[in-house]
């Protein structure tokens, strides 16, 4: 099992579009609702330069199928 640490947001958001999320419509602030093909939709609300924390990474990566290496 791989342990998160944390990131900056806009490299998690980064790194989600890379993975194949695109960002189906955005909020006057910080939410962003990011879609893709066979998954539902996922509510990314961070500010790009706000640090997320280990858990809510792990909480990230269970619902987006983000793996550390991609970050």
């Amino acid at each position: 099992m791989s342990y998160w640490g944390s990131a900056k947001a806009r490299e998690v958001l980064a790194a989600l579009l890379r993975i194949g999320w695109q960002i189906k419509r955005q909020s006057g602030g910080s939410h962003k609702i990011l879609a893709r093909q066979g998954s539902p939709d996922f509510v990314f609300a961070f500010h790009d330069r706000e640090e997320i924390g280990p858990r809510m990474m792990a909480r990230i990566a269970r619902r987006t199928g983000l793996k550390l290496e991609d970050l």
